[in-house]
């Protein structure tokens, strides 16, 4: 049916007082994944999905009541919330998956994006993720690459627990369990207006059709999917099939290489203990020098055993100075950290490419001005760049380091006045150890493993403020790694 003048009147005045995002959440809405486009020309889209639908008006009175733009429903369309939730028992038009994508995206703020964006490095092309201004952003993304939909939400609801938004994690849950359970036959009269677009549709599917799509009748129960798009129970095998996929392969015999370098002498032999139960083939190096140090992880980095190996584990003791090193040299230079990191990303190690890569450094802080640069002398007595088992060798620039996938970095520093207590050990690798043989025991989460010693290293540091440990987590981690 032709649009009237009236109803082209109604939608150039409801397109005027919305914003650009919600110009791109309206479309999204409609069930249309090219946003971009559509938002530009959001008039246009409109037009042609009312002239699809016989009970239009309703279908912009519910659009407005999602976005909550209840003024436009008072000012433009004459009616109030109360009223359009009314008239939507009967039946919903816009897919409930993607009123609740348009809901987290509403409860994600600027620095959750962040994190997420973060960790889709190496899932989404970063010329892409640049230009993200929300989560639906991501959602139209990943629904393109069919990475996600209304029946394969577990990637996503990973994701969020990895950075703490545990709340829009249970949401995704509690739609996936509603969706798989079977729904009751309903012996309610269909009418014209119980239509609702397709909700499990797939991602091809929505991104070839405007709304409503063709092959959805208009004569569906509510909430009840279409019959071509129906979302059936995963089978036992593909449950376990996915449930592999996000979990990080840990199989060989060893594990990998886990290398401790302990410049202070006192507890490189324990983590020596606790990692070869692990299952690693651990190479321990007491008391080096900074130059030492350096080397040695240089020739860790270049062997071919990381070609065959499921992970890597790189664990440090030493004193430091601000955020380098100092081995057992008395003063400067020492390494910088991030030069430890960079001689096990992909571009210096590619046999780790895709791995996990774990780091544990416990550091003793030695208040004195550091007399000379850092990490840029250590490099320099090599020739200023390292050799690779790549094609070719890469040079080293200390201000563009590169952004890896698949690390965890844990970092923990006290004073170096603890250094001089009697039978000193460190809170934190006692209580990473604990956790590391307690995680392998009961199969626990490497970030959950990583939670009881931040619980522990709290503890402590409230019963003996004087000596107190500070801990920084971070991790580019795209999967699970269970020990």
């Amino acid at each position: 049916m032709a649009v009237s003048q009236h109803l082209s009147h109604t939608i150039n005045r409801i397109v005027e007082e919305l914003s650009a995002v919600e110009r791109k959440r309206l479309v999204y809405l409609c069930g249309v994944l090219d946003t971009d486009r559509c938002a530009a020309n959001v008039r246009e889209t409109l037009q042609s999905i009312m002239e699809k639908m016989e009970t239009y008006p309703v279908f912009l009175m519910e659009l407005m009541l999602r976005m909550r733009r209840y003024d436009l429903l008072r000012g433009v369309l004459g009616t109030t919330k109360t009223e359009v939730e009314g008239l939507l028992k009967n039946g919903h038009r816009v897919s409930e998956y993607r009123v609740l994508m348009d809901e987290l995206s509403e409860n994600m703020g600027s620095g959750d994006l962040k994190s997420l964006v973060f960790l889709l490095r190496g899932t989404i092309p970063v010329e892409k993720l640049e230009n993200f201004e929300c989560f639906l952003d991501v959602v139209i993304e990943l629904e393109r690459l069919d990475q996600f939909s209304s029946s394969r939400m577990g990637l996503m609801e990973k994701y969020l627990r990895d950075i703490h938004r545990v709340d829009l994690a249970k949401r995704l849950s509690q739609y996936q369990n509603r969706a798989e359970r079977p729904e009751p036959k309903s012996t309610s009269k269909k009418t014209n207006t119980d239509w609702q677009p397709c909700a499990a549709a797939s991602a091809s599917q929505v991104a070839l059709s405007t709304f409503p799509p063709p092959s959805c009748g208009r004569r569906q129960v509510l909430s009840r999917p279409c019959v071509g798009a129906a979302v059936r129970p995963r089978s036992s095998i593909s449950q376990h099939c996915e449930r592999v996929e996000e979990v990080y392969k840990m199989q060989s015999n060893p594990r990998g290489v886990c290398v401790i370098i302990d410049c202070v002498g006192t507890e490189g032999v324990f983590l020596e203990q606790v990692f070869e139960s692990l299952h690693f083939r651990v190479s321990l190096h007491s008391l080096l020098s900074v130059r030492d140090v350096m080397s040695t992880l240089r020739d860790i980095s270049k062997q071919r055993e990381h070609y065959t190996a499921d992970a890597f584990v790189c664990c440090i003791i030493s004193r430091s100075c601000s955020s380098d090193l100092l081995g057992t040299d008395p003063r400067g230079p020492g390494l910088s950290l991030n030069c430890v990191r960079q001689l096990f990303t992909s571009e210096f190690c590619p046999g780790l490419t895709g791995k996990p890569k774990l780091f544990f450094i416990q550091s003793y802080e030695v208040f004195r001005p550091q007399q000379f640069g850092g990490c840029a002398e250590v490099w320099d007595y090599e020739a200023g760049h390292l050799e690779t088992d790549g094609p070719m060798p890469v040079p080293y620039r200390p201000q563009m380091l590169p952004v890896d996938a698949d690390v965890f970095w844990s970092h923990c520093w006290t004073e170096e006045q603890q250094l001089k207590m009697v039978n000193h050990h460190s809170v934190y690798l006692q209580s990473l150890r604990r956790g590391l043989q307690e995680g392998q025991r009961r199969r626990i989460h490497m970030v959950d493993v990583h939670m009881e010693v931040n619980r522990a290293v709290y503890d402590h540091n409230r019963r003996n403020p004087q000596s107190s440990y500070h801990v920084n987590l971070r991790h580019t981690l795209r999967k699970s790694i269970f020990f």
